[in-house]
């Protein structure tokens, strides 16, 4: 089960099978320049493997300007 933390807002989601960072964010209704996927610190890239037991956090990118 990969579990994904929204950032803002802190609302957790789970997914029981992803393959990709890109597979995670076409789920979330994202494109690859609206949001940052966090792994343990770490910056993901879309073409990244996901483990069925990651934990990760997807910060939306806002631009005001």
């Amino acid at each position: 089960m990969i579990t994904v933390r929204m950032e803002p807002g802190g609302e957790v989601k789970t997914f029981a099978q992803l393959n990709t960072v890109q597979q995670l964010l076409n789920r979330l209704g994202l494109r690859h320049t609206e949001a940052l996927v966090i792994r343990g610190g770490r910056l993901l890239t879309q073409d990244l493997k996901l483990e069925s037991d990651d934990a990760l956090t997807v910060r939306v990118v806002v631009s005001a300007g």
